[in-house]
């Protein structure tokens, strides 16, 4: 079940462009009934591994940033511990309720993608480094607590704020996310928070799964994909952090 669950996890991650955590987690509690925190802990060892395949790929193709990698993952790797001692310390129905808001969140972000411009709104090397760190300090954290890579989070930031190409930019956090979700899937791992079986099943389904899902987006409509897609968010977020629930 578990390669079935990563398969599908990057399938659809694939096919517009997110982590397969947003995916992956709402199958392992819906599913298999894993408890929300060790869905999260699972998820992120899944992270790391496509993480690491897909910046190769994008290295492969001169789409990275090192430098920029590096200043998101110094402050990254910090606040992904927190970011896992803090989901750790919540409640399973808050914690659900926290995922849900997220999933709402990520829905609206996936639908404003292609608005997105390289405006380079901030100028200057050292305050793009300073934006850098703090962008990676936040999806750290999140990244931590939510069991996601977070390029969600840092992609549209390197867009805006650094008027970075969109592809330059997802290889970019692909990298930095690398060693970010490593130190997040240890501290979950230390927390009990990590179902070891099942994440060895997750990590080959999600490679194959996101390699398909990858192709299928150059012959699929792309607009109406992730319409359907953050459609689907919307609903299982609401599921999840509807008031009586």
């Amino acid at each position: 079940m578990g390669l079935l669950i990563g398969f599908l996890g990057g399938v659809f991650g694939g096919l517009v462009g997110l982590g397969g955590g947003t995916v992956m987690i709402p199958l392992m509690v819906g599913l298999l009934k894993l408890p929300q925190h060790r869905a999260h802990g699972t998820s992120l060892v899944a992270v790391f591994f496509t993480g690491l395949v897909g910046a190769l790929t994008y290295g492969l193709q001169g789409s990275l940033d090192p430098k920029a990698a590096l200043f998101l993952a110094l402050t990254a790797i910090l606040t992904a511990r927190f970011g896992a001692r803090f989901a750790h310390g919540l409640s399973e129905r808050n914690l659900k309720r926290s995922f849900g808001w997220f999933l709402i969140a990520v829905s609206f972000l996936l639908l404003l993608r292609p608005y997105l411009a390289p405006l380079g709104l901030v100028r200057g090397e050292l305050p793009q480094d300073l934006a850098l760190l703090l962008a990676g300090a936040f999806t750290g954290f999140l990244s931590g607590m939510m069991g996601v890579g977070g390029g969600t989070i840092m992609v549209p930031a390197m867009v805006l704020l650094l008027g970075m190409p969109q592809h330059t930019a997802q290889g970019t956090s692909l990298l930095a996310m690398v060693p970010a979700s490593l130190v997040g899937a240890h501290t979950h791992l230390r927390l009990g928070n990590v179902d070891q079986d099942l994440a060895l099943g997750l990590v080959p389904g999600v490679l194959v799964g996101t390699f398909l899902g990858g192709e299928l987006a150059h012959v699929l409509p792309e607009g109406a994909l992730r319409l359907v897609f953050a459609a689907v968010l919307v609903w299982t977020g609401w599921r999840y952090a509807r008031p009586g629930r």
